[in-house]
């Protein structure tokens, strides 16, 4: 299967390369990597809508080759989910001369249109996914900065089944598909949420041919070791070729691994010995610039109870202090506060969650094991 012909799976027509070319960018972020925010235009099921993209670039012209990263699903409402940013992997393949695109899906986050929940048919689910990144992947492939017969397909959680549900169409360019806990969690008791997983997966393996990866953690809370190794064993018995990394427990869960800074050590290693085997670029190019951390100060000892707070801050403060590192609380003399733990800028999270509440500006009180507030 072309870049060509790839885009009308599902039965979506997507937008053709002169409508993609007007996707609009908005101010770059994190300037150390390139990064922009797009909305991709897109065509799907019947409604023309924006796909809000994450891009980050190493500096230069390219092309470069592309990792499209898949985001995971949040509970509730999918509009209300943040801007994925993946900042630990994308650094590492920006670092090896990647381009990375991060599309967020039909209805997450600030893209157009609803989430389908197509009930308990999780192959189906995969694909109905993939066709958001159709349209990315389309748009990209439009792009001067762009080498289009060096991509790799990545994701996490739902993001991994968007991966591997796209992967099994072996489209051309498209050289290896890595899957970080991949799959669908159903609340729904009258779902055999695991068995239609299994299938699914059984399913994407009988039709690819395409070189895969999959991480899956011991303790991870909602795909554990059996389930991933049913899935595996669908998947490879169905002809797919991928390789099972099942590393031990990490952390309080698992599932996060490929969000933390914590979990490079497990992933990285694993993942260039499989880029070097596919033929794609494996060794560091460029360095990153780290974020300075704001300094400890010797306002007060971790552990005491910070000011301004009331019963309920208190006892969130207390549950920070609880949480893994990297981590961050902040609060404001109004009395609102925000932590946030791990993942993307765990500073910057913690900020926004307490500014959700606050008439008064927020500040950082502590980073990780140390106070950094300084009145």
């Amino acid at each position: 299967m072309t870049m060509r012909t790839l885009y009308r799976l599902g039965g979506a027509a997507l937008l053709c390369a002169s409508a993609a070319a007007l996707a609009t960018p908005l101010p770059a972020i994190d300037t150390r990597m390139g990064e922009q925010v797009v909305s991709i235009p897109a065509h799907i099921d019947g409604d023309d809508i924006g796909l809000q993209t994450t891009i980050f670039k190493p500096p230069g012209d390219g092309p470069f080759p592309v990792l499209f990263m898949n985001h995971g699903k949040a509970p509730g409402d999918a509009h209300k989910q943040n801007r994925a940013r993946y900042i630990y992997i994308s650094r590492e393949f920006v670092k090896r001369g990647y381009a990375v695109v991060i599309p967020m899906r039909v209805g997450f986050a600030g893209s157009g249109g609803s989430y389908v929940d197509r009930e308990c048919n999780l192959e189906h689910n995969g694909e109905g996914q993939a066709i958001s990144l159709y349209a990315a992947m389309q748009y990209v492939a439009q792009q001067p900065w762009a080498d289009k017969e060096h991509v790799l397909i990545a994701g996490q959680s739902h993001g991994g089944l968007t991966a591997i549900a796209a992967g099994s169409h072996n489209m051309e360019g498209v050289k290896g598909i890595i899957n970080f806990a991949g799959g669908l969690h159903k609340d729904n008791p009258r779902c055999d949420w695991q068995t239609s997983l299994v299938n699914a997966f059984g399913a994407y393996g009988k039709r690819s041919a395409t070189p895969s990866i999959w991480f899956y953690g011991e303790n991870d809370r909602l795909f554990g070791p059996k389930l991933a190794a049913s899935m595996y064993a669908a998947y490879t018995g169905a002809g797919g070729k991928a390789q099972l990394v099942a590393y031990g427990p990490f952390k309080n869960d698992a599932h996060g691994m490929s969000a933390s800074r914590d979990g490079v050590p497990i992933w990285l290693p694993e993942t260039e010995h499989f880029l070097k085997t596919i033929g794609m670029p494996a060794d560091a190019k460029y360095t990153i610039a780290a974020i300075e951390a704001a300094p400890p100060t010797n306002f007060a000892p971790l552990d005491a109870v910070p000011p301004y707070l009331r019963s309920p801050g208190e006892q969130g403060y207390k549950a920070f202090l609880t949480k893994s590192v990297p981590r961050a609380f902040a609060l404001s003399p109004s009395g609102s506060w925000g932590w946030a733990e791990d993942g993307d800028d765990p500073t910057a999270r913690a900020l926004a969650n307490c500014q959700k509440n606050s008439r008064t500006q927020c500040k950082l009180y502590a980073i990780d094991d140390y106070v950094v507030w300084k009145e």
